[in-house]
């Protein structure tokens, strides 16, 4: 934790890392509670810990709106109107903070640099310079999120269609791994998690020079496509709540919700693609799960960490920043926010020129009504 990152009681921070305690194989009902201790004295919620209703939104990927399954995908190859040769240099810092709820159910993964991290058996094939990044907003227990967060990236990268055609391959990943999941006779596959990953060839979202720019939309089980795709299907949303249980349409696990293998069902492991090209003007990523969405709208998260970027430059004490303003706004769930930079230098002063017309907006207002204007 950074110098001053002062988080008052009873919050606690939890900074990354993996916990094998949430997907170790239990031997009995005596070594199943003595797990449950170790859990819930980390911060984890017990194995098998029921709920009917599991009241967790969707994660975020910013800037943007809520989801449920989102998969931000930057390619190489920019568009032949930007200026050619811009590399980005990927920085990233994160922070994970359980909140006032009594279990930390997110997890994330941050690697800036995958031609490293895959080593040799792959590197062959990726695009450098490439990156990685994820948010999992588990619920009904931590294995979900655990075991997505651990197997991904490796199911995206071995799929047969990547890199050449990246959003077959990370559909097939995604539903592969939901599959895995239910196999596996150690997890508690009635757990569940949603998730935003973010996959970068050299080049992903955005604060855009200090304007926040949606990189997503909402799988909420009211939407109109989900709520038509929901009730073709046979399912039925109660309050909001798919089936009565679920906030979210789209979510990889709670097989207690699914059907055989294969079978469509109301609740889909299908992510939800969109592509973009990274140009000069494209200063920063954030990522974060619906603790911070909750209580903060995009521009607002982008004005903000724009300003503690130029004044430090450290995307670790920026996500801590994002943290500490949500619980200061009294979110009510898990956070965690990554934030990526894609240059190794500050944010520019945005140099606003002098009119005669005196204006009464201010340049976060200004920013979101050109993002309002251009959709």
């Amino acid at each position: 934790m950074a110098a001053g990152m002062d988080f008052s009681p009873p919050y606690r921070l939890v900074e990354g890392g993996y916990n094998k305690d949430n997907v170790s194989a239990m031997e009995d009902e005596a070594s199943e509670n003595l797990n449950n201790i170790k859990q819930m004295s980390n911060g984890k919620p017990p194995r098998h810990l029921s709920a009917m209703r599991h009241s967790v939104s969707s994660i975020k990927l910013l800037a943007t709106a809520d989801m449920s399954l989102d998969v931000g995908v930057i390619a190489n190859n920019s568009p032949s109107d930007e200026k050619p040769g811009f590399l980005p240099i990927f920085r990233s810092g994160s922070c994970a903070e359980m909140g006032p709820k009594q279990y930390m159910e997110d997890e994330h993964i941050c690697i800036d640099n995958l031609v490293e991290h895959l080593g040799n058996t792959v590197s062959s094939q990726f695009p450098s310079p490439g990156a990685f990044y994820g948010v999992f907003d588990g619920h009904g227990g931590t294995d979900a999120a655990c075991f997505i967060r651990n197997n991904i990236l490796k199911y995206i990268v071995e799929d047969s269609n990547f890199p050449m055609c990246l959003e077959e391959a990370i559909k097939s990943a995604f539903l592969k791994a939901d599959y895995a999941f239910a196999d596996s006779s150690s997890l508690d596959i009635s757990s569940g998690t949603t998730a935003l990953t973010t996959l970068i060839f050299g080049g992903a979202v955005l604060g855009r020079r200090g304007r926040a720019i949606e990189m997503s939309k909402d799988h909420k089980p009211n939407c109109t496509f989900e709520r038509q795709r929901i009730e073709k299907l046979g399912g039925v949303i109660y309050d909001g709540y798919l089936n009565g249980q679920l906030s979210v349409a789209r979510a990889l696990g709670d097989w207690h919700m699914k059907g055989a293998k294969g079978s469509a069902c109301p609740l889909s492991a299908e992510p939800e693609l969109k592509e973009t090209h990274l140009t000069e003007e494209d200063e920063f990523l954030i990522m974060g799960c619906d603790g911070l969405w909750d209580v903060m709208s995009s521009q607002c998260a982008v004005s903000m960490a724009r300003k503690e970027l130029m004044l430090h430059n450290d995307p670790e004490r920026c996500s801590k920043e994002l943290v500490r303003e949500a619980l200061k706004r009294n979110t009510c769930d898990n956070l965690t926010v990554v934030v990526i930079c894609f240059s190794p230098d500050p944010p520019p002063r945005i140099e606003i020129p002098q009119t005669r017309v005196r204006r009464s907006i201010s340049l976060e207002g200004l920013n979101l009504l050109k993002g309002v204007l251009e959709l």
